[in-house]
Order: structure tokens, then sequence, then C-alpha cells
């Protein structure tokens, strides 16, 4: 009953936003969260960005555990972080399908490149940050003028220019490599 009473005082504490109470909290079931996030995924970097995420909701959504098994709650949290990564993932592959196929019609009509040559640039793209390669894609092959770019992604207009020459000229390094 005594490590129950300890873990009551702990969210306890956390609901008044006590930093060494979430400490705690951290260290009583990190590498448990750890380890089902690595057993999901089979990635130690993925699974510590997912750890990572779930104690930043476990922040936020600190107050909304009304009592009963801890646990319980705490794994359902993450097991909501970890579908969340998967839609997501599912969102990036869609998206880079749908690059691949904007950038083999757009290349077909520009001039004929052949199959390698395209399956070459869509590799080195995937090579960029995401950040850079958004940018890119957004501008050439979305065809967004900077200023709705800049406007997209709140930033000024000077810094999406300047992430788009940096990018462009990273690519164009990438695509001079021989692999």
């Amino acid at each position: 009953m005594a490590e129950n009473d300890d873990l009551a005082e702990i969210i306890i504490g956390c609901k008044r936003g006590d930093a060494s109470s979430f400490s705690q909290l951290v260290d009583m079931y990190a590498r448990r969260c750890y380890g089902y996030f690595y057993r999901l995924t089979g990635s130690r970097d993925v699974s510590d960005d997912l750890l990572s995420e779930l104690f930043v909701k476990l922040v936020e959504r600190i107050n909304t555990y009304k009592g009963g098994a801890f646990e319980g709650w705490l794994f359902r949290v993450a097991s909501n972080v970890f579908h969340d990564y998967l839609r997501g993932k599912q969102r990036r592959e869609r998206m880079l399908k749908a690059e691949k196929r904007q950038i083999e019609s757009q290349a077909v009509g520009a001039r004929q490149f052949d199959k390698e040559e395209i399956d070459r640039l869509q590799e080195r793209l995937g090579k960029l940050d995401e950040d850079t390669r958004e940018v890119i894609i957004l501008r050439f092959y979305s065809q967004v003028s900077f200023k709705e770019i800049a406007a997209m992604r709140s930033e000024p207009i000077g810094t999406t220019l300047s992430k788009l020459h940096r990018g462009l000229k990273k690519l164009r390094e990438l695509m001079e490599q021989k692999l």
C-alpha cells in the first residue's frame, strides 16, 4: 500500500506542476515505456522520440487523470502517442509517393529523364531534412510562391528564400555525388 500512496503523492505533485514530482514519475516509468515503444518500432531513435513525446503529453494531460489504475491510463496515453506516430508516418509515405508521381509527371513534360534519374532525385530529396524538402517541393513541384510559402510557415520571406537557397545547394551537392 505504501507504494500506491507514494504514487498518489507523486501524481498530486505533478498536478500542482511540481518538477521534482514529474522527474520521479519519469524515473518510475521511462524504462517500461521505452521498452513498450521499442518492441513496437524496433528502432532506438524512434523509441527515444516517442518516449519524449509521451512525457510531454503526460505534462499536458496529467490533470485528466481522475484516479484508478495509473499505469493503465499512462499506457493508454502511450498507445495514443504510438498511433499518432503511425498516422504521421503513413501521411509522410503518402506524401512521398505523391511527390514521386509529381516529379515523374513533370520530368516527362519538361525533359525526358530516365527512371533511374528520377529515382535518384527522389532518393536525394529524401536525404534532405523534412523542413528543407518541404520548401523545395512547395516551390518547384507545387508551384507555390515564395510569399505564400513564407505566410504558410509564419516566417519572413527572407528566411524562406535562405532555406530554399541552402536546400537547393545541398540537393545539387547530393546529386553530384556518385553513390
